[in-house]
This record gives C-alpha cells, structure tokens and sequence, in this order.
C-alpha cells in the first residue's frame, strides 16, 4: 500500500493570493489549474492526502468546498485536510461543521504563513477541537516561504508546547520542517503524537540524504510519512528518487540508509498512524472503482545503487532527482498478490 499524505489542488492559481511562491504549494507547478494534473500525478496512490490552505495575512484561499467537490470523486480514495486561519472567529465551529458534514478528516495551519505562533490563544482552541475530534493538523512549512511570511513562526520546537499539552492530538508537520530539519527531528523524537513527511525533499538530493541519514542514526525514521508534493512531483519520481537516495554516497565512505528503511517509508500505513479511517472501513459500494489496485513500490525499482553499483552504470547523473534510466512505466506496477495492511 502506497498513501501520499501530501498533495494540493485548486482551481484557479489566482486563489493563492500572494502564496503563489509559497513552495509548499505550487512554486514548482504550471500557472493553470490542477484538477487534470492532480489526478493524473496521484492516481498510481492507494489513498491520498488532499491538503487546503487559507490565509487572511497572504489573501489566499484555496475553498475548502471546492476540495469537498473533489473528495466526492473518488471518495475511498481521497482524504480532505481543510484549510483553517485562527484569525477566524468561527474557526472552531468551522471545524466541526467540516469533519461532521463535509467529511473532512484533518485540517491544516501554517504559522509562518497566517501570521501566528503556533502557541496563539486562537490556535489553542482549534487544538482542544482537533483532539476532541480526533482530527490530525498538518502543519505546512516549505523551502521557499513568501517574502511577507514570517519565519520566527515556522520553529518546529515551537510545537513542543502543544505536543506537551496535547498528548492525544496527532501532529504532521510537512516537509521535515526544512530548514530546521534538526528541531523536526527532536520534536519527533520526544513526542510519540508528531510525525512528519518527506514532501518535496527528493528534488533536494543532497537536502534528502542528509535528512533522512540524520532520522535514520536517530531512530525515527518511523515517524515519516510518505508524500509527494503532487501535482508538483509524481508519485513515480518520489518513489523512484527515495530509492536511489544512497547513490549519494558511492565511492565514498559516508553512511547509507538501509533500503528497507526507505521501503518503509513508502510504504508506510499512515492512516493507522494518524488514527484515520482505513480504506477498507469506507462505506462505498463494492461495484466503486475509485481505489486503485495495491502498487508494488519494491518489486520493480531500481537496485540501491550503494549495494548495486552497476545499476546505474547506464543512469544519468539526473536520475538521482528522479529521471532514472529504468523505464518509467514499470518503476511502479500494479500487483493483485498483496494484502492490503489494515
């Protein structure tokens, strides 16, 4: 099973307001809408993570109805994050009419991008809502932040509070919360509710060795979730980057992060994690094609290239971003042999 727990979709880039250089958003994306685009770089996922966005302080807003619409295309599929703003004042009562009528299953903030410490009084509200509501918030950091962002506001440690008071509330924060990949690290070390994912790192190959090198010597790599940053990236370079992530290290004496490590990452069930509702458990009729078949993301990749060598005797230096020399169509396949893990 492959769950992407990061992806975004709008239906005009015009609604980003002044987040359009906002990376974790569309920084790398085409100026066009992304509905064909989504489903076309997320279909090869067993389920996927569609995450809103709102900002009073950026004037953007990505409608979470217009993300309710798309969730009801291939509703075994897709799970909705709302985009939530504390400056709201029905902030709170939002959330609730969200998860209990438009099915949302979390909901994302952005600190650095609303203007708020996470620790704001109005954020406290919205965390005793999500806990109640068993409702996981994603926190959206991102390598490149809009110049009116505030940076002192995207400190992973500065959730160490929440984490404290919060014990029963699960916490992502996105993309290992580069730059302060190192604080991500603690926080998820010290706190069993915060997790993180891998979105965007893989276009960084030296940014995502380092990263996942640095999880992997402090014992928790478990806590990363998959994710791709799709439509932006596909789900086939992810995988297919992750995979050739020790490349890095040939010919040299640096340390690898053992395969089956970066396997788990991709494979990880990070419903179960989150405490979500698994595929199976959704209510839809049998006859319902919306979910794909289970992918193979071991089978038919490439051979680690640091126990390997030879497999990437014939690969471009590029491959390491994802453009490997084996043939994109068979990276991933379909198999029906596997299990689905609860």
């Amino acid at each position: 099973m492959i769950i992407d727990c990061h992806s975004h979709i709008w239906p005009s880039r015009s609604c980003l307001g002044q987040a359009q250089k906002f990376s974790c958003l569309a920084a790398a994306c085409e100026d066009k809408s992304t509905s064909d685009r989504f489903f076309s770089a997320s279909e090869s996922a067993d389920a996927t993570f569609i995450l809103g966005f709102v900002s009073r302080h950026l004037n953007a807003e990505i409608p979470n109805s217009f993300i309710k619409s798309q969730l009801a295309s291939q509703p075994r599929r897709l799970f909705g994050f709302a985009g939530i703003d504390p400056v709201d004042r029905d902030a709170p009562a939002e959330i609730r009419r969200l998860h209990d009528e438009d099915g949302f299953v979390g909901f994302t903030l952005s600190p650095a991008c609303q203007a708020f410490h996470p620790c704001d009084t109005r954020a406290l509200a919205l965390y005793e809502v999500a806990q109640e509501l068993s409702m996981p918030v994603y926190f959206l950091n991102g390598m490149a932040l809009p110049q009116n962002a505030f940076l002192e506001f995207a400190q992973p440690d500065a959730l160490d509070e929440i984490g404290r008071d919060f014990p029963d509330l699960k916490i992502v924060i996105s993309h290992l919360g580069y730059p302060r990949v190192e604080q991500t690290i603690a926080m998820l070390a010290k706190h069993p509710n915060i997790f993180a994912d891998v979105a965007g790192l893989t276009r960084r190959p030296l940014t995502a060795y380092r990263s996942l090198t640095l999880a992997y010597e402090s014992g928790v790599i478990e806590k990363l979730l998959f994710g791709t940053d799709s439509p932006c990236y596909s789900l086939k370079d992810t995988v297919e980057a992750l995979y050739y992530l020790n490349k890095i290290t040939l010919d040299s004496v640096l340390p690898v992060v053992p395969r089956e490590q970066l396997r788990s990452i991709i494979e990880r069930n990070s419903l179960a994690l989150l405490g979500l509702k698994s595929i199976e458990s959704t209510s839809v009729p049998d006859d319902d094609q919306s979910n794909p078949s289970t992918y193979s993301a071991e089978s038919d990749v490439p051979a680690d290239p640091a126990e390997h060598p030879e497999s990437v005797d014939a690969a471009d230096d590029s491959s390491v971003d994802g453009d490997s020399a084996v043939n994109p169509d068979d990276s991933i396949k379909k198999t029906d042999s596997e299990t689905r893990q609860p």
